[in-house]
């Protein structure tokens, strides 16, 4: 197996990882956790709080279910096609492929099951919107999005 194909694949590996993870989490969040209460969880740092998020990252575009379902379906397509045209020697970029296409399925999927996205971990230290594992790997996959472009690039001074 050629290192391209073997890099694809563990995008996509990891991508299902993060769908299984993100996934699996809900459920027991739905199942462990009445909507509303918040539970403690790690002092100090995060709490467990149910959350129904009927629109997009910061509750943006409440409302909007189906067309957010969408836009997370054509991502999703849009990555898969990437991530299998992808000849270059990019692992760091595959690897954020991954996160965000595994982020993008597990938010995508809660949308068409169930009209909005299943959010239960809270920051303590400062009030900022109940997220969930998906988004967690979104925001890496901007990271190392970012990461692997300064790397192509070289620093921002030059």
């Amino acid at each position: 197996m050629n290192r391209s194909r073997r890099w694809r694949l563990i995008s996509l590996g990891l991508a299902a990882l993060v769908l299984l993870l993100d996934q699996i989490s809900k459920g027991w969040a739905q199942a462990s956790l009445a909507a509303g209460p918040i539970r403690g969880w790690l002092p100090g740092l995060m709490d467990l709080q149910l959350v129904y998020n009927r629109g997009a990252a910061f509750s943006l575009f409440t409302g909007a279910t189906s067309v957010l379902a969408l836009i997370s379906t054509a991502v999703a397509a849009v990555l898969v096609a990437w991530i299998l045209r992808c000849r270059q020697g990019r692992p760091l970029a595959l690897v954020a492929a991954g996160l965000l296409l595994g982020g993008t399925l597990g938010n995508g999927l809660d949308r068409w099951r169930l009209g909005a996205v299943i959010d239960f971990l809270a920051l303590v230290p400062i009030r900022f919107p109940v997220f969930n594992l998906a988004d967690v790997a979104i925001n890496l996959a901007v990271l190392v999005f970012a990461l692997d472009l300064l790397r192509q690039h070289g620093s921002a001074e030059d």
